[in-house]
């Protein structure tokens, strides 16, 4: 062994040991790593951070972005609300919901999937009365399957397809790893919907780290188009029940009706004064393609109405609030629309006026979606309600607006949240522009890092994804974990050490047998991404793959895919993947309850791969 041998071995444990022990995030430990090869000459300065220009993290980066324009526009809750079935029984709930996580996180982040039906698999555990882990969990781990699917599935498909570029091959394509990595989906998902989800503990449900606001009361519109129209009010509530909303009053022609008939027949035009939470406010206007009252655009609402509204108001249209967003205060500056929730303070300007009376729409630009106000519902509209302390406000309109008016009233922002109002129009254009980018990624029409840039730009553009958030969509933490391992990675096969490794599984571990040396590096792989971030074991796992192929001189796209298996399998732990940490309070998990469920799932893994990969990438 040669000195820069024992150094970069010495860098890698170091770095493996601080990976295990947590005590600091995986970016710092990756960049330490990066940092000490430099300082120790096993890595050009010139070198050092080339690894922010390689394709992966571009296309790590340019995925994110994709993702989030398909969660923020809600074209994942329409695909949700119509695949999910609503009164079926547990198991085939459970079963189209795991699938469903599968598919998505096949073809947008893993993470992104998870979130978005995270609420779906909380209210089906309520209806079905189960505990609310033995939804989460099979969710979970079916995210976790679905992303090996594609080449953008998961960050670990792109590092091993750099990988591969970077040993002298052509990079993965995108569906390369659908054989292997769809027989594997489909038989965990079928082990997980069949039996798993019975492995898992029933835990009473801990505090999550969100906040509760309770019921917010808001006005929507019934526009002709709507699948309301015709309904009577009992089937309205039938068809909102799943989502924790109900009707509390009906508008029609400007008068209220504080408790309306419940066969009274729906009409274009009418306004439903409804109870719901915030987080499935935009899921109840969707399901019954209802529009918020108020939010409209400031300027053509004034012209006709002012604040306080009249019979002549127009009802508002998808686009109206969409039109919102591309307004600027002078000329070409745009101000980003956002949705704010703001409380109420004791003794603020704001107790005791209503938004007509602050002039919230003429002073300021913003709109009063939805307010809360705990244990008493108000007879009075929206706009005319007199504020007190601790209501808490669903505000849309400028940040810097929102801002102004918050401290000039009184009002405190919550803790951010991620609100979303659907937006038909935005979400087709996010399916299509995904659609699109994958699509030129599959077919070789272009580079993946190129065709999902191209993506990212058409996103900013027809603002799907608003400018302002496209940086903050990025997980830079992971970019830079990639960014920082990559050039490390490429001291290992530099200095020889992943062809020194390679050789000790090979003569040591192994005897020389091929097919054990594939099924030890599948199982080595497996077990370190349970205990540390799954792209830094794809990024320390693929020099010693590529290395011990050439020593067996064999195929190394089988070590290469077995690498890839491995590292998006992590089941056993909290830690190992994200979508595993965001089920842990919810849940109500244990650190041990993880392997019940994900020990039996990671020898099923191994068990179809290892054949598979024999098969569809021979040896």
């Amino acid at each position: 062994m040669s000195v820069d041998q024992g150094l970069i071995l010495l860098i890698l444990l170091t770095s493996v040991g601080m990976f295990l022990w947590g005590r600091w995030r995986h970016d710092m430990v990756a960049l330490g790593s990066l940092l000490a090869c430099v300082l120790a000459g096993l890595v050009t300065p010139d070198a050092a951070f080339s690894g922010f220009g390689h394709p992966a993290v571009i296309t790590v980066a340019c995925v994110l972005v994709l993702s989030r324009g398909l969660q923020a526009t809600g074209a994942v809750d329409v695909i949700a609300r119509r695949a999910l079935p609503a009164s079926a029984g547990p198991l085939a709930s459970l079963a189209a919901l795991v699938g469903l996580g599968a598919l998505l996180s096949g073809f947008m982040n893993n993470v992104g999937a998870m979130a978005l039906l995270m609420p779906v698999a909380l209210q089906m555990a309520r209806r079905h009365n189960l505990p609310p882990g033995q939804t989460l969990m099979p969710l979970a781990f079916g995210t976790i399957l679905g992303g090996m699917t594609t080449m953008i599935g998961t960050p670990p498909n792109l590092i091993v397809s750099g990988f591969r570029a970077e040993a002298g091959g052509n990079a993965f394509a995108m569906f390369d790893f659908t054989p292997v990595g769809l027989a594997v989906a489909l038989c965990g998902l079928a082990f997980i919907v069949l039996l798993g989800w019975r492995l898992v503990p029933a835990r009473k449900h801990q505090a999550a780290g969100d906040f509760d606001t309770g019921a917010y009361l808001t006005e929507a519109r019934v526009p002709e188009s709507s699948k309301a129209v015709g309904m009577s009010l009992r089937q309205v509530e039938a068809e909102l029940d799943d989502a924790g909303a109900q009707v509390v009053g009906l508008v029609r022609n400007e008068v209220r009706l504080h408790t309306p008939y419940g066969g009274r027949q729906i009409r274009g035009n009418d306004i439903l004064v409804l109870e719901t939470n915030a987080d499935t406010l935009g899921e109840v206007l969707a399901r019954l393609d209802l529009k918020l009252e108020e939010s409209v655009k400031p300027a053509a609402t004034e012209s006709t109405t002012g604040d306080s509204g009249g019979p002549e108001a127009a009802a508002p249209s998808s686009e109206a609030q969409e039109d919102v967003e591309h307004e600027g205060e002078q000329g070409d500056r745009r101000e980003e629309i956002v949705l704010t929730e703001l409380a109420v303070m004791p003794a603020a300007a704001a107790v005791g006026r209503s938004a007509s009376d602050i002039q919230l729409r003429t002073r300021y630009g913003l709109n009063l979606l939805a307010v809360s106000r705990e244990g008493h519902r108000s007879r009075s509209r929206l706009r005319a309600l007199p504020l007190r302390p601790g209501d808490l406000l669903l505000i849309q309109g400028p940040l810097n607006a929102t801002s102004e008016f918050a401290s000039d009233f009184g009002c405190v922002p919550l803790a951010k949240r991620d609100l979303r109002i659907p937006s038909p129009r935005r979400a087709i254009m996010a399916a299509v522009i995904m659609t699109l980018a994958v699509g030129g990624a599959a077919f070789g029409l272009l580079p993946a890092a190129i065709s999902f840039a191209l993506g990212v730009l058409a996103s900013m553009a027809l603002r799907t994804v608003p400018p302002r958030s496209v940086y903050s969509a990025i997980d830079w933490p992971v970019i830079v974990l990639l960014a920082a391992l990559i050039p490390v990675a490429g001291a290992m096969a530099s200095t020889g050490t992943a062809d020194l490794i390679a050789r000790f599984l090979l003569t040591s571990v192994a005897q020389g047998n091929a097919i054990l040396v594939l099924g030890i590096i599948l199982v080595t792989t497996m077990f370190l991404s349970d205990l540390m971030n799954n792209a830094a074991t794809a990024a320390v796992m693929c020099p010693i793959a590529l290395g011990t192929a050439a020593a067996l001189g064999v195929n190394p796209d089988s070590f290469l895919m077995a690498v890839a298996i491995g590292a998006s399998c992590a089941f056993l732990t909290p830690i190992g993947h994200q979508n595993n940490t965001l089920i842990l309070g919810p849940g109500g998990f244990h650190f041990g309850d993880y392997w019940r469920l994900g020990l039996p799932l990671e020898a099923l893994v191994v068990a179809v791969s290892l054949p598979l990969l024999l098969i569809i990438w021979p040896l």
